[in-house]
């Protein structure tokens, strides 16, 4: 029987067929070398993740805002921006948002460049939807509180008149636009045009009651006239509304701090400053839950127990918030003014100093008990004094006054006068015609005067 092959015999070498083994090979190696420098990607290579829309972006920037998270509204907004930077509505957002924001900022400084922000936002809207009534609404609202900031009264009235002006136009584009309505009312009040602010925020409480600007806006009008417990009501609505936006809560806390201030009877004065410290401290708790670190909450709890007498607990509040901005010469000035009142003026001159002339780190440090061997050293640059400045120059005089009153001519007091003069030569430069604080500089220049030394010429 013949044996049978487990291989069969070929037969001749096919020159096609060498060809075609020859082109595949030259193929494989092309692959190969294509995959060593990355020139072909792989096979089953998970899929790139998809880059995110603006409307994502977007709706990241509401969900921050409603949550009460501003600054992170106003990243995710200008995120938005950077793939959508024609889209009239993102900007009109953010400049709204920018505008609330500037509340939790805690020197003019940063609050003027923030509102400076929130225009050019607005002004980017407008020439975007040249023909949209809210662009020019909020445009109005951001120039109304940019007015609020400005030092010179007559720059101060022309940018409430283009407010105004913005809020004509965007009602005289769509008559049934409430927050034109609410905003109008805003500026109005501010005009110190009275009537005409209540006849347009009642036009927008009857159109839309469901709005938050509507009653924060109602209620600062209720306040214009002396109705505290009608603007305390209003604030509350705008709280039902808008419950994680705290600086609602700032400012209906500071109402209460008001009436507790001006009442006579001691169970009352003390019932109003309890419901301001909550108000104070639902703020405070808002921010915790957000993981927000805010000064502006304890820097008002601080000014509700420095009113109550309660020197200690305030200068804890004003330190934590020190501690929240250790870069701000304002919250420095306020520690300072919380020692002042308690009468540890010796604790009250370096935290003064820093906010009037600035101070090295050693001395900063030493006002807010940071620890040198492991916090930052930070340097402060002082406010500078400006015309109309309420409370730069409370800062300004206070810290002249102490210096004059703890002024010994040996020891490490005797170069206060100095000091002190070369501080009331600023005040003087600004204030010569404001009789009461001219009043406690001339008191204080004459502690110098007293022991001889006086204003050089």
């Amino acid at each position: 029987m013949a044996q049978k092959y487990l291989f069969r015999k070929r037969s001749s070498s096919n020159p096609y067929t060498i060809l075609a083994l020859t082109l595949i090979l030259l193929a494989m190696v092309a692959v190969l070398r294509g995959l060593q420098t990355q020139q072909i990607e792989p096979l089953f290579l998970p899929t790139p993740t998809p880059t995110r829309t603006s409307n994502s972006y977007a709706l990241e920037g509401q969900t921050h805002f409603q949550a009460g998270n501003l600054n992170g509204a106003i990243e995710a907004y200008q995120q938005a921006l950077q793939s959508e930077p024609n889209n009239a509505r993102i900007w009109m957002e953010l400049a709204q948002i920018q505008t609330y924001s500037y509340k939790s900022l805690t020197t003019r400084e940063a609050q003027r460049q923030r509102l400076a922000e929130a225009i050019e936002s607005a002004n980017r809207a407008v020439e975007l939807a040249p023909e949209d009534s809210s662009a020019y609404a909020i445009r109005a609202f951001v120039r109304d509180w940019n007015a609020g900031l400005l030092e010179s009264e007559e720059e101060r009235s022309r940018l409430l008149v283009e407010a105004e002006q913005d809020a004509q136009k965007a009602l005289l584009l769509d008559k049934n636009n409430v927050l034109a309505l609410a905003y109008s009312a805003e500026i109005l009040n501010d005009q110190q045009k009275w009537d005409q602010a209540r006849q347009y925020i009642q036009l927008a409480v009857e159109r839309n009651p469901n709005l938050m600007d509507v009653w924060r806006v109602q209620a600062a009008i209720l306040e214009s006239f002396g109705d505290y417990q009608g603007a305390i009501q209003a604030y509350d609505r705008a709280i039902e509304l808008a419950p994680n936006l705290t600086f609602l809560y700032v400012q209906a806390g500071v109402i209460y701090r008001h009436l507790g201030m001006t009442q006579t009877d001691k169970t009352l004065s003390a019932q109003y400053y309890a419901t301001a410290l909550d108000y104070f401290a639902k703020a405070v708790n808002k921010n915790k839950q957000l993981g927000i670190e805010d000064p502006v909450p304890y820097i008002a709890i601080g000014k509700v127990y420095t009113q109550m007498g309660e020197f200690f607990v305030a200068a804890l509040n004003a330190k934590k918030a020190l501690q929240i901005d250790p870069y701000s010469p304002d919250l420095y000035g306020q520690l300072g003014m919380v020692y002042f009142k308690a009468r540890n003026y010796e604790t009250a001159i370096p935290a003064l100093q820093c906010a009037v002339e600035g101070c090295p780190p050693q001395v900063s440090c030493e006002v807010r008990d940071c620890d040198p061997a492991s916090d930052p050293p930070i340097e402060i640059q002082g406010i500078p004094l400006e015309p109309n400045d309420p409370t730069t120059v409370v800062y300004y005089y206070t810290y002249g006054s102490v210096l004059a009153g703890m002024y010994r001519p040996v020891g490490e007091t005797k170069d206060y006068c100095d000091r002190a003069l070369n501080v009331f030569d600023k005040v003087r430069a600004l204030y010569a015609g404001d009789s009461t604080v001219m009043g406690i500089v001339e008191a204080s220049e004459s502690i110098c005067a007293s022991f001889g030394i006086t204003r050089k010429p």
